[in-house]
């Protein structure tokens, strides 16, 4: 089983697979506690509009879908806070529009290819140097910010309007939390594929909360069973010749129905 590390494209997988497995479920825990888990899905079809602009142009795809995921999530935030629209409104809002550019600048292209592929289900055979590099750099920032951060991102995640009395600025953690999950979204395309990635942040999460008695307690298992599900994905993925996101949804839907089915029995 071990000479799967004889390949460099695997050993570039499961180096990044673990940074996505440790940041998804970490961002992902702060947006369920706000009930905010939409987020994740909307920002994954704005950056499909990053990756296509990233192919038209012949540049980075996760470079330009960072930076897109960013912004989209800097103004669906102005206009959640500005109270102008319902947060899942101007999530929906964003939904479609990422999707309709994205469809324009596609058909730009002349229609899809094996690149634009590989970001919309996941490739663990398309992460390249430089992309294990980003990610790595990318994802201990995330991690960075979580750590020095987190009572704040708590406090605001679970009660915002107690965060603002407690002398916290509300408005600049939702700001921070909102940019950390677009980059969170953009980094795990390679992994886990754009109409995946909402699945890793959320399904880990939940399924730790079904045994979990306290908010660190839930982030920490979820970091776990999202580990565990990246890493067997990847090896189930090599071995049987398999998607990669899909195959790591599945294990972790399997270990979520496997936690519901303990529960029950308790």
């Amino acid at each position: 089983m071990l000479e799967i590390f004889q390949f460099s494209f695997m050993v570039r997988a499961f180096a990044a697979g673990t940074i996505i497995g440790i940041i998804a479920p970490l961002i992902g825990t702060f947006l369920v506690v706000r009930r905010f888990s939409r987020l994740a899905d909307t920002l994954a079809h704005v950056s499909l509009a990053g990756v296509a602009i990233g192919l038209l142009t012949k540049t980075n795809p996760v470079i330009s879908a960072v930076a897109v995921s960013v912004l989209t999530a800097i103004a669906v935030e102005r206009l959640r806070e500005s109270n102008r629209m319902f947060g899942e409104s101007a999530l929906a809002i964003f939904l479609w529009a990422g999707m309709a550019v994205a469809v324009v600048i596609i058909s730009l292209a002349k229609g899809f290819n094996v690149g634009l592929f590989s970001f919309l289900f996941g490739s663990i055979t398309t992460v390249t140097s430089g992309d294990l590099y980003l990610v790595g750099v990318l994802g201990i920032l995330v991690i960075l910010m979580v750590a020095v951060f987190y009572k704040e991102l708590f406090f605001v995640s679970s009660d915002e309007e107690l965060a603002q009395v407690s002398g916290i600025n509300a408005r600049a953690f939702n700001l921070i939390l909102m940019i950390l999950a677009a980059i969170t979204i953009a980094l795990s395309m390679r992994i886990v594929g754009i109409l995946l990635i909402g699945a890793l942040m959320v399904i880990p999460v939940i399924t730790a909360m079904q045994f979990s008695k306290s908010f660190k307690q839930a982030l920490l298992c979820s970091v776990l069973i999202s580990l565990v599900s990246v890493v067997s994905g990847l090896f189930l993925s090599y071995f049987y010749d398999l998607a990669s996101g899909g195959t790591i949804v599945l294990v972790s839907l399997a270990i979520f129905l496997v936690a519901m089915a303990f529960r029950s029995k308790r």
